[in-house]
């Protein structure tokens, strides 16, 4: 529609981060294990940040859109909300699927993910026909190739990650802040400059599984709640995703665009702005995030 292919991978890349926020997240369910939190209670409390970043994003696009002057499309009549509407209701679906799976008991989160492939997989194909069965050899392939460019890079990352256990630099890192005394506040302030640091080198998981039993209890001696915790740990994945040299979807949206990683990550930086912001405002400001759990459990 005539946006330039920085600005759409820029968008792209920033905003396939709320993937790990919004439920269901396998990063959330990684904290919940580690830290024996309530992982429906973590789901619940991703919902209203992560909402609220996609407000935020969509905010940023418009005024970006509009200052300069990018094309749009003309205000959709209501025949065809209720056309396209009812060719959305198939993929709308995926998304009860999945959380209703995982909340009603009838698979994990990690199971989840293999029965919205098959269904997408099924849509795609015999409902939409956007994929023909003379095509998936070269889907496949693409896949492939994508998932193992992921698969080395999350391999380094987990190499990088056994290096710094066994050398008990996170060890090392917890001591000194304990011996700081900070005030809950400047801790928070700490374990966010930690983070972002660290997602830097280090895909989400392993930083969760290495620096969550560290900080974790700190957290906890300082009443700070421990799912608005958890939630500020993903937001600090989430930016750790866009940022260099391991930011996975930095890699992915220069796999997919065809674009020189160096182009891919000049574009994202800008959006960097907007997450770093909310990442600042949901620490600070705990209720974000507890609203939903403290309504409704």
């Amino acid at each position: 529609v005539g946006y330039s292919r920085d600005f759409a991978a820029g968008v792209i890349a920033n905003a396939g981060t709320l993937g790990i926020l919004i439920p269901p997240s396998i990063v959330l369910v990684v904290y919940g294990a580690v830290t024996e939190t309530s992982i429906g209670n973590l789901f619940i409390a991703g919902v209203i940040p992560g909402l609220l970043l996609t407000l935020t994003m969509m905010i940023a696009i418009h005024v970006i859109a509009r200052h300069h002057d990018l094309p749009s499309h003309t205000r959709a009549d209501f025949a065809t909300v209720v056309r396209t509407g009812r060719r959305a209701v198939w993929g709308l679906l995926l998304i009860v699927i999945i959380l209703g799976g995982i909340y009603g008991g009838v698979f994990t989160p990690t199971e989840a993910a293999a029965v919205s492939a098959v269904y997408a997989f099924v849509v795609a194909v015999f409902v939409h026909g956007d994929i023909r069965l003379s095509d998936l050899r070269r889907v496949l392939l693409e896949s492939a190739s994508i998932t193992a460019m992921l698969m080395f890079i999350i391999a380094n990352a987990y190499m990088f990650a056994f290096v710094l256990t066994t050398e008990q630099i996170p060890q090392m890192v917890s001591q000194g802040i304990v011996g700081l005394g900070l005030s809950p506040w400047a801790f928070l302030l700490a374990v966010n400059l930690i983070l972002l640091l660290a997602g830097n080198f280090m895909e989400p998981s392993s930083v969760i599984l290495i620096l969550a039993p560290i900080l974790f209890p700190i957290a906890m001696e300082l009443g700070i709640d421990p799912v608005h915790f958890g939630i500020i740990m993903v937001i600090n994945m989430e930016i750790g995703m866009v940022t260099p040299p391991v930011g996975l979807n930095l890699f992915v949206t220069a796999g997919v665009a065809d674009m020189p990683l160096e182009e891919v990550i000049r574009a994202a930086l800008p959006w960097l702005l907007v997450l770093l912001t909310l990442l600042m405002v949901i620490t600070y400001v705990p209720s974000i995030s507890l609203i939903l759990p403290t309504r409704l459990l």
